[in-house]
């Protein structure tokens, strides 16, 4: 299975160029014959970095801070209004299943007026087999974001083996990563803003305990792509134009590293993986079979969509 992992950024808070430049990265993507393309966290249309290094952002009714927040929402996507329908209509035409983190919206009903940090899985039909909506925003995420559910906490069938995905700190979540061991991933894909030492901890070990291939996927952004109303703290560096600096890497189930760490530069990095190997580093560790007491522990998963 040949991976093209995307370490780049989006049109920061500008779904219809982002849209456009997913669309040419998929073009560059199938003229390399991937299988898979995967994009970080927050792709549609921005991870928003900015809670983290701008000055003001937790003052209550700040102006410059709910027009960013506003501006986010107006440029999440929104399934139900078709707005990836052209992504969709381009992976059927290239047989190419897709991961791709996003900001999410739904404008009526129950949950509405709320961004969800979101993963849309798609197949190589164009359809969207798998929404998960991260089920806990982390630390100042909880400015932008809402809490998700367990309803898209499930891998998918391909005939490469099955596929999930898990969003940042959800993979310091011991019962989400138990759920999606359970689901018997061949491949996983973890999402991040940008990938730094701890993530690549966090996505190493999930390669190791659910003996399964891991692409830990990382961002790139500049500080000049930052909202313009927003000033960046003085504790940042200020000699560095870099504030997402990528750090995207491959992990074997063995714990091997099949893609070192890379940072700084924007690029496609493609991985051939072979995933029929998951299954010899099974006979030791098997975190949802013979490594596991399910006579001792019991826990059970609400999979129901909490909101429209």
């Amino acid at each position: 299975m040949k991976v093209a992992i995307i370490q780049d950024g989006p049109v920061f808070n500008n779904l219809k160029l982002t849209i456009d430049k997913t669309s040419d990265l998929i073009t560059q993507a199938h003229v390399e014959k991937a299988d898979l393309i995967v994009f970080g966290e927050c792709w549609f249309s921005g991870y928003p970095i900015w809670l983290d290094i701008c000055k003001d952002v937790n003052i209550w009714n700040n102006d410059p801070i709910k027009e960013v927040w506003s501006d986010t929402y107006q440029n999440s996507i929104n399934i139900r209004n078709g707005d990836l329908s052209k992504i969709q209509k381009q992976l059927s035409d290239c047989k190419m299943y897709a991961v791709i983190g996003a900001n999410e919206v739904t404008t009526q009903g129950k949950g509405h007026s709320t961004i969800y940090n979101s993963i849309i899985t798609i197949d190589s039909q164009g359809n969207i087999a798998n929404h998960h909506r991260k089920i806990m925003p982390t630390y100042t995420e909880k400015l932008v974001h809402g809490p998700g559910d367990g309803h898209g906490l499930k891998a998918i069938e391909t005939e490469h083996g099955r596929l999930g995905s898990l969003i940042c700190w959800e993979h310091w979540m011991p019962m989400t990563r138990q759920v999606m061991h359970d689901e018997a991933e061949d491949l996983h894909i973890a999402l991040w803003p940008y990938a730094k030492e701890l993530h690549q901890l966090a996505s190493r070990h999930y390669a190791i305990e659910g003996r399964c291939h891991v692409i830990a996927v990382g961002q790139i952004m500049n500080k000049s792509e930052l909202p313009h109303a927003l000033e960046v703290s003085d504790t940042v560096e200020s000699d560095s134009e870099l504030i997402m600096r990528g750090g995207s890497a491959a992990y074997a189930p063995s714990g091997d590293i099949l893609l070192e760490p890379q940072y700084g530069d924007r690029d496609i990095y493609y991985i051939e993986l072979y995933l029929s190997k998951n299954i010899a580093e099974r006979m030791n560790l098997a975190t949802s079979g013979h490594y596991q007491r399910h006579d001792l522990f019991k826990y059970s998963v609400d999979r129901n969509r909490q909101t429209d």
